[in-house]
């Protein structure tokens, strides 16, 4: 909602969310009236009204609280907003930050929405420093993405539902095991990341693997391996840096030609044998 003097807080339709966003908005307490409609008054003087029956609802539902003449947001009122103006995917969509992208399906190209809080590399991807230069370079991402990639299609996601398979399963003698039900697409995947892996060391492809394959959080990670607060992203960009030149090696440059100065003549008899 616009601001003007006297513009009432609640539009049709949606009371509540319009009061609670004038309450986040002011950021610090606001002035009420005891009239109905209630006059509110932040303290940069933008005043706006909302009907007693609304404001009586935002305080009992906790989403608003009252101290005396004073009128503020509760901890849960951001949530709330978010939930309440996305319909029924709300509460889905206070937990992701949503993008639209086109990604190349088969012969055709189709806009699809990802997930920009899905992965802890999101998070990482906008992360600047204090120059402005990223946190991770487009190669760095790149190589993470690759890698998460191979993970999937060489089929080693931990299983989410309970496998109907039974654990003995029969087969003749000398017959091959698993191998047997894993196509050419996941194998070349398993050798790719092999070789990614082993390019990394075993020092860095742990943090790599917990982050970009089983997308934990770099808290957790520094939890589970014991290591100093705020390490592992540090630890995670040499990973990727490493992985990074993997996946597009630099061309090795040729070596100078050394010429000696004017007037030089290589010394023969100083050479083995060169005085023979």
């Amino acid at each position: 909602m616009s601001e003007r003097k006297g513009e009432p807080v609640s539009p049709a339709g949606r009371p509540l969310a319009a009061l609670l966003r004038f309450l986040v908005d002011a950021g610090g307490g606001v002035t009420m009236s005891d009239t109905d409609p209630v006059r509110l008054q932040k303290s940069c003087g933008k005043e706006g009204t909302v009907t007693r029956a609304v404001l009586e609802h935002a305080l009992r539902a906790g989403l608003a609280v009252r101290h005396g003449a004073t009128l503020a947001a509760s901890p849960e009122t951001r949530g709330y907003i978010k939930r309440l103006l996305s319909g029924a995917d709300g509460f889905q969509d206070q937990h992701r930050a949503l993008e639209q992208r086109t990604v190349q399906v088969s012969a055709t190209r189709q806009a699809v929405s990802v997930n920009l809080l899905e992965s802890p590399l999101s998070a990482l991807s906008r992360l600047k420093d204090k120059a402005g230069t990223p946190f991770l370079s487009g190669e760095a991402i790149a190589a993470a993405e690759q890698f998460a990639r191979d993970f999937h299609r060489a089929g080693l996601t931990p299983r989410m539902t309970m496998a109907w398979q039974p654990r003995l399963a029969g087969r003749t003698a000398g017959e091959m095991g698993q191998a047997r039900d894993i196509s050419d697409t996941a194998l070349a995947a398993r050798q790719r990341l092999q070789r990614a892996i082993d390019a990394m060391g075993p020092e860095l492809c742990g943090v790599a693997l917990d982050v970009c394959c089983f997308l934990k959080g770099l808290e957790t990670v520094e939890r589970e391996r014991q290591w100093p607060v705020r390490s592992a992203k540090l630890m995670l960009r040499t990973a990727l840096m490493a992985l990074s030149r993997h996946y597009a090696p630099q061309p090795s440059l040729p070596r100078p030609h050394r010429w000696g100065a004017d007037g030089y003549r290589p010394d023969l008899a100083s050479r083995p044998g060169g005085g023979a």
